[in-house]
């Protein structure tokens, strides 16, 4: 059968306990994904039921997230104090640079998201995936002052070698893998491992609002059920809870309104959990899973 030699086995009951910081067991960091998608070729999320290109309502309803949709999103962040990572197109630095700021302000981390929703790099031979990946890392550095650490696939969609591309590139850690509910190392060819964070979950706001075409309200249930048995678990071992958003999904406000119930809790849960963002996992991760066993 084949393996794909990223990590081994291993149950999670078998493993050593650890802490985060603060003793606390339960990690939880909330993702936005910043896209952007040209008009009317490329890829892109279908809101609607696709139409010929240009299809302007698929095209329009996602361009509305940059324009309203973020906006709603950041005041209801805002409203909780809660940190955040923004999943960037770089892109986004070009078409509408005041969202990249608005973050930025706020001290939020940047994570690489490719340069566009449009392509997946899954479709890419591996010298035009490398560059591109370096591209990105080297243009959010350029525009934030630091290179980002960490890096979510477009549509979470990798080739064969895009763990060792993005250790060669300098990225610490990648969200992509779904494998586990604690942070694990991915091996790569380098010999410099990838800490894989926990991110894509079938509750997150794509798979279950647009996906499943959950309502809003069976939504926000579910994210809040996922919160607390993950708190009561991780009582016994460290896990991690994450909530991505997609500001032209969680931005309108039949959808915002349920959302802010999932928000509230988590603000009210800051003595219990650790908020925080994703590099901040991977750097604490990574001390502890590459300590020396005693």
């Amino acid at each position: 059968m084949r393996q794909h030699g990223r990590y081994p086995y291993s149950a999670i009951v078998q493993r050593p306990v650890w802490d985060w910081p603060g003793g606390r067991r339960l990690a939880v960091h909330i993702s936005v994904n910043l896209e952007v998608f040209p008009f009317a070729e490329g890829l892109g999320v279908p809101l609607a039921n696709p139409l010929p290109e240009p299809d302007v309502l698929n095209f329009s309803w996602r361009d509305w997230g940059n324009r309203v949709g973020v906006w709603n999103l950041l005041e209801a962040l805002d409203e909780h104090r809660l940190p955040t990572a923004a999943l960037l197109n770089t892109a986004i630095y070009d078409l509408c640079a005041p969202v990249a700021e608005a973050f930025r302000v706020r001290g939020d981390e940047v994570v690489g998201h490719g340069r566009s929703n449009a392509e997946r790099q899954s479709g890419m031979a591996e010298p035009e995936e490398a560059a591109m990946i370096l591209a990105c890392r080297e243009r959010i550095a350029r525009e934030e002052g630091r290179a980002p650490r960490g890096w979510l696939s477009p549509w979470v969609a990798e080739t064969h070698a895009t763990p060792d591309l993005l250790a060669e590139a300098g990225f610490d850690y990648v969200m992509d893998w779904a494998h586990d509910d604690q942070p694990t190392l991915l091996a790569t060819r380098s010999g410099r491992s990838l800490v894989a964070v926990p991110y894509a979950r079938p509750n997150n706001d794509l798979p279950a609002l647009h996906g499943a075409k959950w309502p809003p309200s069976v939504w926000a249930d579910t994210v809040l059920d996922q919160f607390e048995e993950m708190l009561r678990l991780s009582a016994r071992r460290p896990l991690v809870f994450n909530l991505s958003l997609h500001p032209f999904l969680v931005g309108w406000p039949f959808r915002l309104r349920h959302l802010r119930r999932v928000l509230a809790r988590l603000d009210a849960a800051r003595e219990q959990v650790w908020l925080c963002r994703p590099r901040e996992i991977a750097s604490h991760a990574r001390a502890v899973l590459e300590a020396p066993v005693a």
